[in-house]
């Protein structure tokens, strides 16, 4: 029904456009035939009693049909003109009540508003309830890391010495677009997987749709991809989003930031939700996943997309202590070989509901920016 709606509003908007250039020849042509009819009395005056047309039907008898003619026709394209201007009026007042329907149907929409005051000051606290202690065995001033990767990781490979020559262009896409969360009453939909939805308004595309709308109200440019690599095969979701990732780059190739957006893996507990208490808000716990060239791929930006996790992990434990987890290392490549600042960020788990995940959007949209200052 949307797409008829819009293929009807575009012919009403044809329409009212060739009308009105319908309107500007007629008023052309009135305008001449007034001018002629203002010269006509001119010369009357000129002429006395005897009019200018009188003098032409008189010289020129032959001529007095057609002249009868051209005003008569000069009456009816007037006339025209008036039910023209008329039908426009009326096309008009069709097309307000038109959207103003549409409106009311919720068919025409408006960006959300982006509430971009967000705290810095406020008491954070880790949630225990549903929640693991985190494990970790490496770590670099207030970041943890767990190392699973075959690769050393020296305090010379986690120190963030890394800084981007493009902090403004932000892509962020989905390898997993139909991972989902608990439902509720605000998000309550029906899972086509464990855990899973092709319906993007409930699965991790929505949170990437938070992320972008907060990380575009700091002055970032985002572009948001949300095609399905997961669905309707599971198998072969970073081969997908590889070619879909490259294809975008190769039109933005100056783009640095990349963000591969998922929620973890369905675990033992599928009641497992890792969330922090940040002042009155309940937020979904994050976490970067860092592949390597360990599994034996050619990736030559781990180190930078490992020190690019660890700086904005730093601001974001000096913001809001336990918004992350310890980052994981892998062998596996993850495609963040791309760019130089190229992560998996893991929002929450399958016991996160989608309110806690968007309010982490929130304070990670505000750590980036930080960040980027």
């Amino acid at each position: 029904m949307i797409n008829v709606t819009v293929i009807n509003m575009r012919s009403l908007i044809k329409y009212i456009a060739i009308t009105c250039v319908l309107v500007i020849l007629v008023s052309g042509i009135r305008g001449l035939v007034e001018n002629l009819s203002g010269k006509g009395n001119m010369l009357s005056t000129t002429f006395g009693n005897v009019s200018f047309i009188s003098c032409i039907e008189d010289t020129l008898p032959n001529r007095k049909s057609e002249i009868k003619r051209f005003e008569e026709n000069s009456r009816k394209v007037s006339s025209r003109g008036s039910t023209l201007r008329r039908m426009l009026g009326v096309e008009l007042n069709m097309m307000d009540t038109i959207i103003e329907d549409r409106e009311e149907e919720g068919v025409v929409e408006t960006a959300p508003e982006v509430e971009q005051q967000v705290a810095t000051n406020v008491e954070t606290t880790q949630i225990e309830e549903n929640n693991i202690t985190p494990k970790f065995n490496g770590e670099y001033g207030t970041v943890k890391v767990k190392n699973e990767s075959n690769k050393e990781i020296t305090a010379d490979i986690l120190t963030p010495n890394i800084e981007l020559e493009n902090k403004k262009d932000i892509l962020i896409f989905h390898t997993h677009t139909c991972e989902s969360y608990t439902a509720t009453e605000n998000f309550n939909y029906q899972m086509t997987g464990t855990y899973r939805t092709t319906d993007l308004n409930y699965s991790v595309a929505r949170v990437g749709t938070e992320l972008e709308n907060q990380l575009t109200g700091y002055g970032f440019n985002v572009t948001h991809d949300q095609t399905y690599h997961d669905y309707p095969q599971y198998s072969g979701s970073y081969g997908k989003s590889l070619k879909t990732v490259e294809n975008i780059l190769s039109s933005k190739p100056e783009t640095q930031m990349v963000i591969d957006l998922h929620r973890d893996a369905v675990g033992s507990k599928p009641e497992y939700a890792p969330s922090v208490k940040i002042g009155d808000e309940t937020a979904a716990q994050l976490m970067f996943v860092i592949g390597t060239d360990g599994g034996g791929l050619q990736h030559l930006n781990w180190q930078q997309n490992l020190k690019f996790a660890v700086k904005v992990q730093q601001k974001a434990n000096e913001l809001y202590p336990g918004l992350f987890r310890p980052i994981i290392i892998r062998n596996s490549r993850y495609n963040q070989h791309v760019t130089k600042a190229a992560v998996i960020i893991e929002v929450g788990a399958t016991g996160n509901t989608m309110e806690q995940c968007l309010t982490s959007m929130k304070y990670l949209a505000k750590v980036l920016e930080e960040v980027n200052k």
